[in-house]
C-alpha cells in the first residue's frame, strides 16, 4: 500500500511538472431574486431580502430586485426572464380542488405563458396529474393528490413560503351583508351581488393597490384581472360563496357518460349589445381558447377533445378521457365570449388596450378604466340575477400602495378593501366602529419559484440548500406579526382533505444546507465564495 502511495504521488508530481491540466473549481454564478416594490407589497420586499442574506452566507453572489407588478407579472410568465422569483397564487374558489395548484408543477405546463414558468419536470408527476384527474373516486383521488405532494417534495422547483391571511375591512355604516369568502376575503363575484345597501348610496366602492395586468380575456394572468372581468362575463357554471357548483348561464349540466357531457343553456340570455347568447357562442368560446396561443386555461381545457352544438340552446363536450373536476372546475372558469365580435380577431393576444371588446352577458356592465386610477361598471337590469343585486354599479379606485387603500377605508373613500391590511394597520381598523374587520385562511400561497433551466437553480441539491436557507418562521413570526402558517405544499393545510402533512419539510438550518452542498461536490474558496 505504502509502495502504491509514493507510485501515485510521484505521477501527480509528474503530470503537473509535465503541464498536465488540474480541473479548477469555479464559483457558482450570481443569482437575481425577483420580488415586488417595497410599495406595492412590504411582506414580499423585506420576505427577499432575509432571504438574501442567509445565501450570501452560502456564499452565493445574490442580487434582489424589485419590480413593479406588472413587469414583475411578464418576467415570470410571458418571458420566463429570471433566476429566482418571489409571487403568489391567489386562493380563489376554483383552486379548492387541487387540480390548479398541482397544474402549476405540469412539464406540460412550462411554455411561455402557462402556469409552471419554473420548467419542473417530472415524468411520474405527470403521470399522477392525469391520474388524479381521472379519478372520480374521492378517496382513491385523494391518495394520487396526496402521493404528488410527497413525490415533488424532495425536488423543491418551488418553495412555499407562507401563507397569509386574508384580513380585509368594510364600512358598515355604507353596507349590510358583506360576506367573506375563504381564499378571496371579500372581493369576490359574490359581493357585488348581496351587498346591502345602508344609506341613499348604491354604488358599491372597492379600493386596492393594483389595477389588472389588462382586460384582455385571452390574455390576462393575474387574479387582477380576472377578479374584474367575472363581473361582467357570465360562465356555464358559478362557484357559489359555500363552493357549490351553481348552474348560471347553464340551466343544467348533464353526464352522458363520463367522457361526453350535455349542457342546457338558459332561455333569453343577451349580450350587453342585445345580441342573444346562444349555443354557437360557447362552443365558439371553448374551440377559440383551445385554438389560442393564451395557455392560462390549458389545465382545464385539456380534457376537450371537441365541442359542438346539438341545439341553438344546447352543447355537448366530449371529452378525450375523464376528468373528474370538468364541470365543476372548467365548466367555471372560462368566459362566454360573443362570437359576433371576436371571430374577427385572428390574433387575441397582441391587441391593444383600446382595441380589447368588453362585452359579455354578465350580471354587471363594463363602464369606464382610467388606468392607474379608477374602474366602473353598471349593474346589468336585464340579466337573470338582477332582481337579486342591490347596488346600481361597482367602482374600483385604484391606489399607490396599501396606505393609500388603507387611508381611503378610514376616511370612507372606498367602502372596502380588496387587498389584505399590512399587520400594523389591522389594530387600527379594529378601533374604528365604522369599520368591521373580516378575516379568513387563505389556500393560495406566497412562493419562490427557482427557474430550474437555469445554472445553478438547475441542479437538485442547490434547490435544497438553498430552501433551508430561508427562514420562513422568521417571514410569518415578524413580517406577518404571526398572521399566517409557513408553507408546506402547493395545497395548502387549510385545505385539509387535500393537503398531505407527511411530506419532507425543510427547516431553516444553515449547518443542513451546507451539508447539502458539500454532499454534491460543492465548496468554498478562500474568500468564502461557493465553488465547484
Amino acid at each position: 500500500m505504502k509502495n502504491n502511495h509514493l507510485l501515485c504521488s510521484a505521477t501527480f508530481a509528474l503530470a503537473v511538472s509535465l503541464g498536465a491540466p488540474v480541473m479548477a473549481q469555479e464559483r457558482v454564478a450570481a443569482v437575481e431574486i425577483l420580488t415586488t416594490t417595497e410599495a406595492y407589497d412590504p411582506i414580499r420586499y423585506e420576505g427577499a431580502f432575509i432571504i438574501a442574506e442567509a445565501w450570501r452566507e452560502l456564499g452565493l453572489d445574490v442580487t434582489v430586485s424589485p419590480l413593479e407588478f406588472r413587469t414583475l407579472l411578464d418576467r415570470f410568465y410571458s418571458e420566463q426572464d429570471f433566476d429566482a422569483v418571489i409571487l403568489g397564487w391567489s386562493g380563489r374558489v376554483d383552486r379548492l380542488d387541487p387540480q390548479f395548484f398541482l397544474g402549476t408543477l405540469d412539464s406540460r405546463q412550462t411554455g411561455l405563458g402557462a402556469n409552471n414558468p419554473g420548467g419542473y419536470a417530472n415524468p411520474d408527476y405527470d403521470a399522477l396529474y392525469d391520474a388524479q384527474a381521472r379519478e372520480f373516486d374521492i378517496e382513491e383521488r385523494q391518495r394520487i393528490v396526496h402521493e404528488m405532494q410527497e413525490l415533488y417534495m424532495p425536488d423543491v422547483p418551488v418553495v412555499i413560503l407562507f401563507h397569509r391571511d386574508e384580513v380585509v375591512a368594510y364600512n358598515n355604516t355604507a353596507f349590510a351583508n358583506m360576506n367573506a369568502m375563504a381564499g378571496e376575503g371579500l372581493y369576490s363575484e359574490w359581493v357585488p351581488m348581496e351587498a346591502q345597501p345602508v344609506g341613499e348610496r348604491r354604488t358599491l366602492r372597492i379600493g386596492g393597490p393594483q389595477e389588472p395586468d389588462n382586460l384582455n380575456p385571452l390574455a390576462s394572468t393575474s387574479v387582477w384581472g380576472w377578479k374584474w372581468m367575472r363581473l361582467y362575463y357570465d360562465r356555464l357554471v358559478r362557484l357559489s360563496p359555500d363552493v357549490e357548483p351553481v348552474p348560471w348561464a347553464a340551466e343544467s349540466v348533464e353526464a352522458v357518460d363520463e367522457v361526453t357531457i350535455d349542457v342546457t343553456l338558459r332561455e333569453g340570455m343577451t349580450f350587453h349589445d342585445g345580441e342573444p347568447l346562444t349555443a354557437e357562442d360557447v362552443a365558439f368560446t371553448f374551440d377559440y381558447y383551445m385554438a389560442s396561443e393564451y395557455s392560462y386555461f390549458n389545465a382545464y381545457l385539456a380534457p376537450i377533445a371537441s365541442v359542438e352544438t346539438t341545439g341553438e340552446l344546447t352543447v355537448r363536450f366530449n371529452l378525450s378521457e375523464p376528468s373528474a373536476p370538468f364541470a365543476t372546475i372548467t365548466l367555471s372558469q372560462i368566459p362566454i365570449l360573443p362570437r359576433h365580435i371576436w371571430e374577427g380577431i385572428e390574433n387575441p393576444t397582441e391587441l391593444t388596450p383600446d382595441q380589447i371588446p368588453t362585452v359579455g352577458s354578465g350580471p354587471f356592465v363594463f363602464d369606464r378604466y382610467d388606468r392607474g386610477e379608477f374602474m366602473s361598471l353598471t349593474t346589468n337590469r336585464d340579466h337573470f340575477h338582477a332582481e337579486n343585486i342591490a347596488v346600481d354599479g361597482v367602482e374600483f379606485l385604484i391606489f399607490a400602495d396599501a396606505e393609500g387603500v388603507f387611508t381611503a377605508i378610514q376616511t370612507a373613500q372606498i367602502d372596502m378593501t380588496a387587498w389584505r391590511m399590512e399587520p400594523g394597520q389591522i389594530p387600527l381598523a379594529e378601533g374604528n366602529d365604522d369599520l368591521t374587520v373580516v378575516s379568513v385562511p387563505d389556500f393560495g400561497y406566497f412562493h419562490m419559484t427557482f427557474n430550474t433551466r437555469r445554472e445553478p437553480f438547475d441542479d437538485r441539491a442547490v434547490r435544497r440548500a438553498l430552501t433551508h436557507a430561508m427562514d420562513r418562521e422568521r417571514m410569518v413570526n415578524v413580517l406577518l406579526d404571526g398572521r399566517g402558517e409557513v408553507g408546506t405544499t402547493v395545497i395548502a393545510p387549510v385545505n385539509a382533505f387535500w393537503h398531505n402533512p407527511f411530506v419532507e419539510r425543510f427547516e431553516f438550518d444553515m449547518e443542513a444546507a451546507r451539508q447539502e452542498l458539500e454532499n454534491a461536490g460543492y465548496s468554498w474558496d478562500a474568500e468564502g465564495r461557493l465553488v465547484r
